[in-house]
């Protein structure tokens, strides 16, 4: 950002510069690259993100939830020679038959690659009183119920590891989320259309509700989330419904909700939390794959292709 003064003891209006943008579009150079080209590219490609970021003068650990994202991580840095890795799994109590905690998958990650695994349960009765802490740890109000759970499992995880990884982002890159295949459906492809699509899974209330809980003297006259979306859908650089949802949730979503939420509950307990699915070279990738490529089944074709090895 920059800003000026206006010669009058003011400033003029200020000037906001992005210096990094992943382009949505289709390079050319690799246009003819098959399914086994982008797999190995895309596997290549994070073997370096998690290599890079393994740089550090402590133990490097890692949040194994037992999902696609983190197992990938969990196998790159055993190939990398991470013996006796310290990977941590976060466990609540079940509730109404629901379970929870996900320890059989990630138990099973933690002896595929002999990890030191720990498994963090913790009780109810500790989810009350962490709520102050969580809260002031915020660095704007946040509404997502899990800053307590990330605050809980910062505090046990900073007393073994001060730099862990984690599997985050990656829904937002390969396109993990409900709201995505609806996006590549030829009724999402026009931009009128994938506005529709993104708003149906993803956005507020429609304008009548929303009219119907808001003062009038306050209200808008218009539904500025749609507009926002729409706003951003119709820039240059994203051509198709799925294009233009990834990267509205990679550079705007991301930035201002799960990053920004998990990074203030991590440090305020002295822990780095760091995230090699954002990498930069890795994710300008992801954003040229084909669309049928750039789905779930991507990262699961390379987790199996790495577990098997």
């Amino acid at each position: 950002m920059k800003i000026e003064p206006d010669g009058r003891g003011g400033y003029q209006k200020p000037i906001t510069i992005a210096y990094w943008e992943p382009d949505f579009t289709r390079a050319d150079e690799r246009s003819a690259w098959s399914e086994t080209d982008w797999e190995e590219a895309v596997l290549d490609s994070l073997r370096l993100a998690v290599k890079r970021r393994l740089v550090a003068d402590v133990p490097v650990g890692c949040l194994l939830s037992g999902g696609v994202d983190s197992s990938l991580i969990v196998g790159w840095l055993a190939e990398a020679g991470q013996h006796g890795l310290k990977t941590f799994s976060i466990g609540f109590e079940s509730v109404g038959g629901v379970a929870g905690d996900e320890f059989r998958l990630s138990d099973i990650i933690a002896e595929r690659f002999g990890t030191d695994h720990h498994q963090i349960r913790i009780g109810t009765d500790r989810m009350m009183p962490a709520l102050d802490g969580a809260i002031a740890a915020m660095s704007e109000p946040m509404v997502s119920h899990d800053c307590v759970a990330f605050y809980l499992l910062s505090q046990e995880v900073s007393k073994h590891v001060k730099v862990v990884q984690s599997g985050q982002g990656a829904d937002e890159v390969f396109a993990g989320y409900h709201w995505y295949p609806p996006m590549g459906e030829p009724t999402a492809a026009s931009l009128e259309g994938s506005v529709a699509s993104y708003r149906a899974a993803f956005v507020d209330p429609d304008q009548s509700a929303y009219s119907s809980l808001v003062s009038a003297a306050v209200a808008t006259h218009d539904d500025p989330s749609e507009r926002f979306v729409a706003e951003h859908f119709a820039r240059a650089g994203a051509e198709t419904g799925v294009d233009r949802a990834l990267r509205l949730d990679s550079t705007v979503m991301l930035v201002d909700d799960p990053v920004k939420r998990v990074d203030n509950m991590t440090m305020a307990c002295g822990l780095e939390g760091r995230v090699p699915f954002l990498d930069h070279e890795l994710v300008e990738l992801a954003a040229t794959c084909p669309r049928n490529s750039r789905s779930p089944t991507t990262a699961e074709a390379c987790s199996n292709r790495l577990l098997a090895r």
